[in-house]
């Protein structure tokens, strides 16, 4: 017996055996489902500085709204809920969207009270023309988050003889209407959330796989493995200045193409065939 329970875990290696109660009654599914709190973010590879020989920061956009990236905004667990559940539970610290370096700390409060905070709505009655104070809670509604700002660096291990990148934040974005009128006013990005430390967190929240729902794919497995859309909008230079401060339009979509075919050609380059 002992040796064909072996055998199986040759076969499958990703095969567990339950600690749980035969007797326990599994929620909503046919079949005990707890592998979420097992998952652990597996480590980088140690790279040493000495090692590497060409870096590039890079800021690109995931739009919600492309096919392949509508996972980020699935009803029932969106991406934006893990991040302020995160936030609200797991205490993961939250930076100023002012600055992208991750240098300026904000207390979460801060981000609840703006998205979650109560409005003050001034009417008059037309016959005592008296104003009435009209005090209202904010709901705040995940699905609004359409974007995502993430800032990665990209460089060369000449000991591994390869290209890398590392995600090191993530970033909100929402459209922003005026009150009273309801025009559109721009975007906004909310706060800066740094990475590496909400990796793990991540690793244990559960994102939509439209590929086969009987394998949970975390959040982090999805960032990992770029299972995301997105485009580039910024890359670092001597003025600091973004693709939309020297290019509009189809000509933007350009230069965001252009930077991508360099990344993927400076690659290439390290070959010879």
């Amino acid at each position: 017996m002992r040796n064909i329970i072996f055998g199986l875990f040759l076969i499958f290696p990703g095969l567990q055996l339950s600690a749980q109660p035969i007797n326990e009654k599994p929620e909503n599914s046919p079949y005990e489902k707890h592998l979420t709190e097992e998952r652990r973010a597996v480590p980088y590879d140690y790279v040493r500085q000495a090692d590497v020989f060409w870096e590039k920061r890079l800021w690109r956009v995931i739009d919600c709204r492309q096919k392949m990236n509508m996972p980020f905004t699935y009803p029932k667990a969106p991406f934006m809920s893990v991040i302020m559940d995160a936030i609200r539970n797991e205490g993961l610290p939250v930076y100023s969207a002012l600055s992208d370096d991750f240098s300026e700390q904000i207390a979460p409060s801060e981000i609840f009270d703006k998205l979650e905070g109560t409005d003050t709505i001034y009417t008059r009655d037309p016959e005592t023309l008296r104003d009435t104070m009209i005090i209202t809670q904010q709901i705040f509604d995940p699905l609004t988050v359409k974007k995502y700002e993430v800032q990665e660096v990209w460089f060369i291990d000449k000991v591994a003889s390869r290209m890398l990148v590392r995600i090191m934040g993530i970033a909100p974005v929402r459209d922003v209407y005026d009150v009273n009128t309801g025009e559109y006013r721009g975007q906004e990005r909310l706060f800066w959330i740094y990475y590496p430390e909400a990796r793990q967190i991540l690793a244990n929240a559960n994102a939509y796989n439209p590929y086969n729902g009987a394998i949970a794919m975390s959040w982090e497995s999805l960032l990992e493995m770029r299972f995301f859309d997105s485009y580039i909008i910024k890359e670092e230079n001597v003025m600091d200045r973004s693709i939309e401060s020297y290019a509009t339009g189809v000509d933007a979509l350009l230069e965001s193409k252009r930077i991508e075919d360099e990344l993927f050609d400076r690659e290439q380059g390290m070959w010879s065939y």
